[in-house]
């Protein structure tokens, strides 16, 4: 195809590097060398990731006094600026006239 293209038009038209009709990218020994860098580092991840630090025995509960404890925490902080409760005889104290000054 970009051979036709070529001998047809002498050229690739617009921009070479972008659009439909681009011209590839030589692949050079550095992209190469990267590649296989990155393709080592991705198995030696899904060889640690395939091994689990703690057995499914281990890993069930272990953290639970510690989110307990979280929580607890969290709670307080959000209590600690709540109001004071009212009782009702507060809310309808107005309401009792026939109380007197001396009793």
């Amino acid at each position: 195809m970009f051979l036709t293209l070529t001998l047809l038009k002498k050229g690739i038209s617009g921009k070479q590097w972008i659009g439909k009709y681009r011209r590839p990218r030589q692949i050079t020994w550095q992209m190469k060398r990267n590649t296989l860098k990155h393709l080592e580092r991705e198995a030696e991840n899904e060889y640690w990731i395939s091994r689990p630090y703690m057995t499914a025995e281990q890993e069930y509960g272990h953290a639970a006094e510690r989110r307990a404890q979280n929580w607890l925490k969290i709670k307080e902080t959000k209590f600690a600026n709540f109001p004071e409760h009212k009782r009702i005889t507060d809310h309808l104290s107005h309401l009792n006239i026939t109380k007197t000054w001396s009793s």
